[in-house]
């Protein structure tokens, strides 16, 4: 009896390895900018929650609120990259991260949509020293320009 072994077709090979720079990513809105975050730190995207403000805290912790028993402190994404702040509307939403198991909620102005960035195409930004939440570019099919945020950056306590 013989076996017979199947190699691999190369082409199957190259694809594999194409596919493992393409990385799932929910974008999002923040001020004039379009951001986008890997899927692999998003747990939910909430609206209507209690928030409870501290004392003695940065401007851009906006307080923590009780999510199903766990506490989640919440971040002002714009007024943690230094824009100022804006009155939040009816598109206003927190996203929901766990960023090395530390869970955290982001507000953001808007969420676009899931999309799939091969990051090949991620360009480092020129001026990372004055922006330190943000650690990449990358331009779309139809000329815009995606910023990706840098998780660990976000979820440090210091800039």
């Amino acid at each position: 009896m013989s076996e017979q072994i199947n190699e691999p077709n190369i082409s199957e090979l190259s694809e594999a390895e194409e596919n493992s720079t393409v990385e799932r990513c929910l974008t999002f809105e923040s001020g004039d900018l379009v951001l986008y975050i890997s899927t692999k730190y998003v747990i939910e995207i909430i609206n209507n929650y209690s928030l409870t403000s501290l004392p003695l805290m940065p401007p851009y912790i906006k307080g923590i609120t009780n999510l199903r028993g766990q506490i989640l402190p919440i971040v002002d994404i714009r007024e943690r990259m230094g824009m100022p702040g804006t009155e939040y509307t009816a598109n206003t939403c927190t996203i929901v991260l766990n960023i090395d198991s530390i869970p955290l909620g982001i507000i953001v102005d808007s969420v676009r949509q899931v999309i799939d960035i091969d990051l090949k195409n991620v360009h480092p930004i020129p001026l990372k020293r004055q922006q330190k939440l943000l650690d990449g570019m990358v331009t779309m099919d139809d000329g815009s320009v995606f910023m990706s945020v840098d998780c660990m950056a976000l979820s440090s306590p210091e800039l």
